[in-house]
């Protein structure tokens, strides 16, 4: 059979071990799912792989109290389908886990994709197999957990950006005799803390939301705090029918100026320095913005996330904001950043500093003295035993580069992944790596990814890998693979403009600084959404410049 027929044959089943489709992808997350969707409508047969008996991605598996997203809903969803855009209700301003997980839901029964997503279907390996002699190209081969393998002549890696979690390497985490639960891994059921004393581990953005939710549930809660985070008021509400429908009768014409800025969000945008805006106007702005709620905060001014001074005046008045209303000056004070604002993921709260007004709520400072182990009664630090009946690691995860590194990818001459990444991910326009044929990745390290808005970028790079998955298939190429000249330099002009930026200069799980031993590389493309995309579309408009075609 030859490599056109191939392509357009059915998926062949001959028992366990022995399926093959034109495309294998991982994960039944928004990406995954967009993904399937384009390869029928481009006549490829393909499979989704999905570790959770689920879909939903990061929704299924963040059902931590409080979890919610930090983009407005209206913006954080497919734009593929204006009839899709139409019919679908959304109850707030910012989504809440639930909402969210019933909106991936409804995406999968709308377009009947359940027959072609493998439920409790873990990969545990991905292996380049060259083609022999008389095969022609080579194929992905897939080891699941359990047993059983799936072949395909493409693999597409729709793992998520944030599917890993960190676990904390605390001396005596097993010893512990109450519940544990890390808010990346949360169970199905609800978890009662009623009547509890529970101990908070983390003060990230997970942590950051359910606080608030443990709070006014639990006996008592302790937080144990290695490094104060900013946190922006969501001001969360209802969205109002009116507005709804005003924006739905817009939605195409919001969509496409989304595109155009540079994190693929509608933003109220500043053109003024706070450098050259009077210190009354400058309040007066911040005062505005953190009543309107959300990472729109950090665009008070053109300058903030450029100029340290700039950065400064905007981390100083939420260092206020913490003072007013943290009644305990002490307290306040070790709640209070002192780092760059903005460098981190800016989080969305809400009641998170009240939260500490509250009788039952303690903070320990552990920046200085870290936690010195778990024990069978709760967590010992600063000499003494703090009791609990649970424990909550909010602990964040291993961020963009986690899910990949763990699932055994080997290329060809069966180059391990994590041996060409042993120094930080290297790869082509965040599609591709070199040594990995027909291997693409959405939204990985060296795109825009996590720096700009989730689902219009999982589209955009979905778009393009369908697009490049029908030229070759038109003009009856086996194997597309990243040149590694065109690799060093994509990676090289990532570091350049991140360079260029604050947040590229303080220790991050942008950089992986979150995980010990994990290279320090800046791995998301700041250089806008707009500009990536223009990229992109160049190295297709040129025949796929950058890529060797076999």
């Amino acid at each position: 059979m030859n490599q056109t027929e191939s392509r357009s044959a059915k998926a062949r089943a001959n028992g366990a071990g022995d399926e093959r489709f034109d495309v294998i992808i991982v994960g039944a997350g928004f990406a995954g799912m967009y993904m399937l969707h384009k390869t029928r409508q481009i006549g490829l047969s393909a499979i989704v792989l999905e570790k959770a008996d689920g879909v939903g991605g990061t929704w299924y598996w963040n059902r931590y109290p409080g979890a919610r997203c930090d983009v407005d809903s209206i913006q954080y969803s497919y734009s593929f389908d204006d009839d899709l855009q139409q019919e679908w209700e959304w109850s707030e301003f910012y989504a809440t886990q639930p909402e969210i997980l019933r909106y991936a839901n409804h995406v999968a029964d709308r377009y009947d994709l359940r027959k072609d997503i493998r439920l409790n279907c873990k990969v545990i390996a991905a292996r380049f197999v060259e083609g022999g002699a008389g095969e022609g190209t080579g194929h992905w081969e897939l080891e699941i957990e359990g047993g059983g393998t799936v072949s395909g002549t493409f693999c597409v890696m729709g793992t998520g950006c944030l599917s890993t979690p960190n676990e904390p390497k605390i001396e005596g985490l097993g010893d512990f005799k109450g519940e544990v639960y890390h808010t990346g891994h949360w169970p199905h059921e609800k978890v009662n803390f009623a009547g509890k004393r529970v101990g908070a581990i983390g003060t990230g953005s997970s942590a950051i939301q359910a606080i608030p939710e443990i709070a006014t549930e639990a006996a008592h809660l302790t937080v144990f705090q290695r490094t104060p985070n900013y946190t922006i008021p969501a001001q969360n509400r209802p969205l109002d029918p009116k507005e709804y429908e005003e924006i739905k009768a817009r939605y195409g014409e919001l969509r496409a100026e989304a595109k155009k800025q540079p994190n693929g969000l509608i933003y109220d945008r500043s053109s003024r320095s706070a450098l050259e805006t009077s210190e009354e106007e400058r309040r007066a702005e911040f005062e505005r913005r953190w009543a309107i709620g959300g990472t729109n905060f950090i665009a008070s001014f053109n300058d903030v996330m450029m100029n340290t001074e700039a950065n400064e005046m905007a981390a100083e008045f939420v260092r206020g904001k913490i003072r007013e209303i943290v009644k305990d000056p002490k307290t306040a004070e070790i709640l209070t950043p002192h780092n760059i604002i903005g460098c981190k993921r800016l989080c969305v709260d809400t009641d998170y500093w009240t939260t500490y007004n509250r009788d039952n709520v303690d903070l320990v400072d552990v920046s200085k003295e870290p936690v010195e182990r778990i024990v069978p009664e709760g967590v010992k630090a600063h000499g003494k035993v703090f009791e609990f009946d649970a424990l909550v690691l909010a602990t964040g995860f291993d961020a963009m580069t986690g899910t990949l590194l763990r699932m055994n990818i080997r290329g060809r001459d069966g180059l391990p992944l994590k041996d060409k990444w042993a120094e930080g991910p290297r790869n082509y326009l965040g599609l591709a790596v070199a040594g990995f044929p027909n291997m693409f990745t959405v939204t990985g390290p060296g795109s825009p990814s996590v720096l700009a808005n989730m689902i219009p970028a999982i589209e955009q790079h979905v778009d393009w890998i369908a697009d490049c998955l029908a030229y070759l298939t038109e003009k009856g190429v086996g194997e597309i693979e990243p040149v590694e000249e065109a690799e060093s330099e994509w990676m090289e002009h990532v570091r350049v403009v991140g360079e260029a930026s604050l947040r590229s200069h303080c220790d991050s799980w942008y950089v992986g600084a979150n995980v010990p031993g994990k290279p320090r590389i800046f791995m998301p493309y700041i250089g806008s959404v707009p500009e990536y995309a223009r990229r992109c579309n160049e190295a297709a408009r040129k025949g796929y410049e950058g890529f060797r075609l076999a």
